[in-house]
């Protein structure tokens, strides 16, 4: 019985010779069923390290290589929207039309801006005018101010001088008003004393104690002496005149000299006055820099109304048409731009640890079936989740590890799309060469 059988009483039984000579069979058929195959021995002696270098090979060529298919091709797409606003006159250009830079792409009425160029141009003009009278005015205003400055002073000085000779003229009116005065008391005291004389000489003439000639002569004297106190009377009356029209005089010289004064000081404000006009053709040459900005703003204006191709690309959602009236800043079209495109690929940040600017990779197209050749030109400051409207915040208690995926920019080699068979949106798949 084999070893491990048990008996009828459940304890093992042991192995008897008869049981190891049948054991030795089965464990001699192996070793010799091998030997007896030189072929399959062969096989295995070759294979196994084929397999094993074939593992390694087909190891090295994925760790040398990182790919995504995640990634389309990006490229330029230029929105070209109305600079000015008015109907359309004509469209230029269809739905997938290749175009060159300069092309005429939409023409908008440029008659209300033909108006508005016609009068910026007026108004530089009269800006102009008014500047050249500013400008030729402050020669003018220097010469005539300081002209006025020196007949003033000479103004002032006559002025000053009638006013002193009219000070001495009332001086001497007064001098003459005191002598006239003093001559008419003089002569008052005499024909006192005449008329005392005569009426003392009237007595005695009745008591024929003088001659009646001395009593003439006394009667003479007092007629004299009265005529004198008038004759000084006169004279005190025309002397107060003479102090009236001199003092008169006096007056007018001195409101001469204050007006002369008051000339001398207006004449001095000769450099404020020049300063305000030179203010005035400062203000006037702004002016003629604000019609000039008016000017090329209405230029500017009037060549936006023919619509130009920034650069060359295909026509792509055009969106105007002849008779429609647009607005400034209203989209017309999209240009997509073939000659400059590259590809944006997500990879997942644990394949980054290698890749490096500059490195070499192969691009496949999906639409054509076919490799491109190009290289990384740069990854992304952030991983794509960074940029969109709603990032991720990771701050609450339910977080899950997400592998995240960077952008990198790989451009394609130079001359091998001539025919501009690539657009921006295709998926591929790129492969780059990290080591």
């Amino acid at each position: 019985m084999a070893t491990g059988a048990k008996d009828g009483g459940g304890a093992p039984m042991e192995a008897g010779p008869l049981d190891a000579e049948r054991e030795a069979p089965a464990r001699r058929g192996v070793g010799a069923a091998v030997r007896g195959r030189p072929r399959l021995m062969q096989t295995l002696f070759i294979g196994v390290p084929l397999v094993l270098l074939a593992v390694v090979l087909v190891w090295r060529y994925f760790a040398a290589r990182e790919t995504t298919d995640d990634a389309q091709i990006d490229g330029h797409i230029t929105p070209i929207a109305a600079r000015v606003g008015g109907a359309v006159l004509t469209v230029k250009v269809n739905d997938n039309e290749l175009v060159q830079a300069g092309a005429v792409l939409v023409e908008i009425d440029p008659r209300d801006y033909r108006i508005a160029l016609q009068r910026a141009e007026a108004e530089l003009a009269d800006a102009q005018a008014v500047l050249v009278a500013a400008r030729s005015g402050i020669p003018i205003t220097t010469t005539t101010t300081a002209s006025q400055v020196s007949v003033a002073g000479a103004t002032v000085e006559g002025a000053e001088a009638g006013a002193r000779a009219a000070a001495r003229e009332v001086d001497a009116a007064r001098a003459r008003l005191k002598v006239a005065q003093a001559r008419l008391e003089e002569a008052t005291a005499n024909a006192t004393r005449a008329e005392r004389d005569r009426e003392r000489l009237k007595q005695l003439v009745a008591k024929d104690e003088v001659s009646q000639q001395q009593y003439d002569t006394a009667v003479a004297a007092a007629d004299a002496a009265r005529a004198g106190v008038e004759s000084a009377r006169a004279v005190i009356v025309e002397a107060e005149r003479g102090v009236e029209v001199a003092e008169s005089r006096h007056v007018q010289a001195g409101g001469m000299m204050v007006e002369a004064e008051a000339g001398l000081r207006a004449a001095r404000t000769a450099p404020e006055q020049v300063t305000v006009t030179r203010s005035r053709a400062d203000s006037a040459e702004a002016r003629v820099r604000l019609a000039q900005a008016a000017l090329a703003q209405a230029r500017l204006n009037l060549q936006y109304t023919t619509v130009v191709a920034p650069s060359a690309g295909v026509v792509s959602r055009k969106s105007v048409e002849p008779g429609q009236v647009v607005q400034p800043g209203q989209p017309l079209l999209a240009l997509v731009s073939l000659g400059d495109i590259w590809v944006t690929a997500n990879f997942k940040e644990t394949q980054l640890h290698a890749m490096r600017p500059g490195q070499p990779a192969t691009i496949s197209v999906d639409a054509y079936g076919r490799r491109y050749k190009g290289h990384v030109d740069s990854i992304a400051a952030a991983t794509g989740a960074r940029f969109s409207m709603l990032p991720p915040e990771n701050a609450t208690g339910n977080y899950v590890k997400v592998v995240q995926r960077i952008p990198v920019k790989i451009v394609f080699e130079k001359g091998q799309d001539p025919q501009r068979l690539l657009r921006p949106g295709m998926s591929v798949v790129p492969t780059v060469m990290v080591r």
